[in-house]
């Protein structure tokens, strides 16, 4: 007996460039990309910024924290949302713009967060009650718009389940 076969559809917006995207956008890929240099990365040489814009309008970015014991490393994303949490508690994260850069190769196409780090974007939707725009951008070429962390991760695990 054959069990029911279900689909699921994930949907995001491909731009050729940062060029094509409204000036905010811009400007928080802009922030991501300025927060590379903010990574500590001496391992893997893989650097990832990641700027989020609050409700307030205000942009807050971190880099990636590597550590010779690699599960002890904190990813570009985390390391911006537990910023948020430590120094703006109340405010909401409307956007999040994730850029990544490797000086051994060019990148050039985006580079999409861990599964930890998925799991905290979806999470934090859930705290603030409503999505975050998730922005993706490698070195150069295009950018991959989405409209909610949940994109990322279809099945997702979330307080509704406890």
């Amino acid at each position: 007996m054959a069990g029911l076969e279900k689909s699921m559809a994930v949907k995001w917006q491909v731009y050729t460039s940062a060029d094509e995207l409204p000036e905010d956008q811009q400007e928080l890929l802009r922030e991501a990309e300025l927060a590379l240099d903010k990574a500590y990365a001496p391992y893997s040489n893989f650097h990832v910024g990641a700027a989020v814009r609050l409700d307030n309008g205000e942009i807050l970015s971190g880099g990636n924290f590597e550590n010779a014991a690699y599960p002890m490393c904190l990813c570009a994303e985390r390391t911006t949302l537990a910023a948020v949490v430590s120094t703006k508690p109340d405010s909401i994260v409307k956007q999040m713009a994730i850029r990544v850069r490797n000086p051994e190769r060019p990148v050039e196409e985006p580079a999409a967060p861990c599964g930890a780090c998925r799991q905290v974007l979806v999470e934090t939707e859930g705290k603030q009650k409503g999505n975050i725009q998730i922005l993706l951008q490698g070195e150069t070429g295009p950018v991959y718009v989405l409209s909610s962390a949940k994109v990322l991760l279809p099945f997702y695990f979330d307080g509704s389940f406890l």
